[in-house]
């Protein structure tokens, strides 16, 4: 197996860890956006887990909301979920809060503890994908494994 960037080397060092067999792959092409990663590993824009990163008001807490790629997250009915306002974080935000840049951020492994929310409409997959860690690196899972590796709470998230 090829050696991976240490970000997507400590993203496989977690998974590992829950021993369902996962594997990062590191694309040749980029996987930043939902429509990106689709293309590379042949599946609809729907199997791709955005990882966005928003931040709560007055708390200044993290919260990571995992959406299908084919949806756009309605900010109220997340803020509804936490109980706070929330607000899109900028990239020194998202950085500090998970240890990844934006663009590869995971859904596992960050630098501190995330709320983790999880779109309803990721569990209609058989399979997707998520990023591991830098914009060309992903790896495949079931949404049942996504709820149970991140320990996030599953609502609508549009």
């Amino acid at each position: 197996m090829a050696t991976l960037t240490p970000s997507a080397q400590k993203v496989q060092d977690v998974l590992d860890r829950f021993a369902l067999g996962h594997q990062v792959q590191e694309l040749e092409r980029s996987a930043r956006s939902a429509a990106e990663a689709a293309a590379a590993v042949g599946c609809s824009v729907g199997q791709i887990a955005k990882s966005l990163v928003f931040r709560t008001e007055p708390s200044n807490r993290a919260v990571l909301v995992i959406c299908s790629g084919s949806n756009r997250v309605d900010e109220r009915k997340v803020a509804d979920a936490v109980g706070e306002t929330i607000r899109k974080a900028d990239a020194d935000f998202v950085r500090d809060a998970t240890g990844f840049a934006i663009g590869g951020v995971p859904p596992v492994g960050h630098a501190r503890p995330l709320e983790v929310f999880i779109d309803a409409d990721m569990l209609a997959y058989p399979e997707i994908w998520a990023a591991a860690g830098n914009p060309n690196a992903v790896f495949r899972l079931t949404p049942a494994e996504l709820v149970k590796i991140t320990g996030g709470r599953v609502v609508a998230v549009q």
